[in-house]
């Protein structure tokens, strides 16, 4: 094989060409208007959520939601060890303090255990991450802890679009506040761009004021609090509209992946993909822990396979540095590996893979 089978990209057609160039035509604002708000319709339609807010980036909604919470500076925000790096700069950005736990084994996503003992009186939230869009063992506990602890729950959902807990609630609608990302790897894109749902009236208030320079409506300079211009683009809403269009068929897609990489590469000694459940779960990435990751890694690209390796612990990067052993999470980041993903493979794609993975382990 001499294509380049990639990692993950971004997949658009004819359909969005053909909305920007209309889009271009009828002279639209371009700034966040009735596209986005179209947009944010389809979204609170698809979720269930009752509200949501478009934003420039996955990061911003993630600043959002915890500001809306009443999140500031010396809080604490409780956040799993294994998470894109975007989780605590969120909260940094604030000046709150995120405070590293490790996830469960089999889902990658927090530990309810290791949460509980590190609630002191500064925590203000959990955000609790959906890791490739599968749902905590133990979310119902987690939500009532919240409750009783009178503390937020926030969903960082940028994985989970398309993917559902078992009682039918679409990830990031069971917290206090969700948020979603569409950058260029996720499921759907609009290059960059995120989305804050809730379905509490006083957050939802909050998020509006706060990403729009603090006033209640655009067309005036009457501000209330201060805000931010945290804005969409009407550009990319066009964008967005199309992609959600494809949504339903992407997740097909996404569940046809796994399935086929399932059957064909079945865990051993050497390599094992971590299970979804498919029910639930859209998987965002095909997740490989890997003996050799590295040398696997460089094995595949040499054979036109892009792969790329799995967050690295948070608590061991440069940029936080903590002493704290925390043993899934830094397991993952030694081992872990994602494999092309893309909605676009075909069955030879993903065979062609897993023959090279199983030769690599002769």
């Amino acid at each position: 094989m001499t294509k380049k089978i990639i990692q993950s990209k971004p997949i658009f057609g004819i359909e969005e060409r053909e909305a920007l160039n209309s889009y271009m035509e009828q002279g639209g604002w371009i700034t966040e208007f009735q596209k986005t708000a179209e947009l944010e319709d389809m979204i609170t339609r698809y979720t269930g959520a009752k509200h949501c807010f478009m934003v420039n980036n996955g990061t911003v909604s993630l600043t959002l939601s915890a500001l809306a919470c009443g999140v500031s500076a010396g809080d604490e925000v409780i956040i799993p060890n294994y998470t894109m790096v975007a989780t605590p700069n969120s909260i940094e950005l604030i000046g709150a303090k995120p405070i590293f736990v490790d996830v469960d084994r089999e889902t990658l996503c927090i530990d309810f255990d290791q949460l509980k003992s590190k609630y002191t009186t500064k925590t203000k939230a959990v955000m609790l991450v959906s890791a490739n869009g599968r749902h905590s063992k133990s979310i119902n506990e987690i939500r009532k802890f919240c409750t009783e602890k009178e503390i937020f729950l926030i969903e960082d959902a940028a994985q989970s679009l398309g993917s559902f807990y078992p009682n039918g609630k679409h990830i990031g609608t069971v917290g206090d506040v969700g948020s979603f990302s569409f950058s260029p790897a996720k499921i759907i894109s609009t290059g960059q761009g995120g989305a804050v749902v809730t379905n509490n009236s006083e957050i939802a208030k909050k998020v509006k004021y706060l990403k729009d320079f603090g006033r209640s409506k655009g067309g005036n300079d009457i501000h209330e609090f201060i805000g931010y211009n945290f804005k969409f683009t009407d550009i990319q809403a066009v964008i967005g509209i199309e992609q959600m269009k494809k949504l339903d068929d992407r997740i097909i897609s996404k569940k046809n992946n796994y399935t086929m990489y399932s059957s064909l590469l079945p865990n051993n000694s050497h390599c094992r993909i971590i299970y979804n459940d498919i029910n639930y779960t859209a998987p965002w990435f095909i997740e490989l822990i890997a003996e050799k990751r590295d040398e696997l890694m460089k094995y595949l690209e040499k054979n036109y396979i892009g792969s790329r390796p799995m967050y690295p612990p948070i608590n061991k990067q440069k940029a936080y540095n903590e002493t704290t052993s925390l043993p899934v999470s830094e397991m993952i980041g030694t081992k872990g590996l994602w494999l092309p993903s893309s909605v676009d493979l075909n069955e030879e794609d993903i065979q062609y893979v897993v023959d090279k993975i199983a030769k690599f382990y002769q």
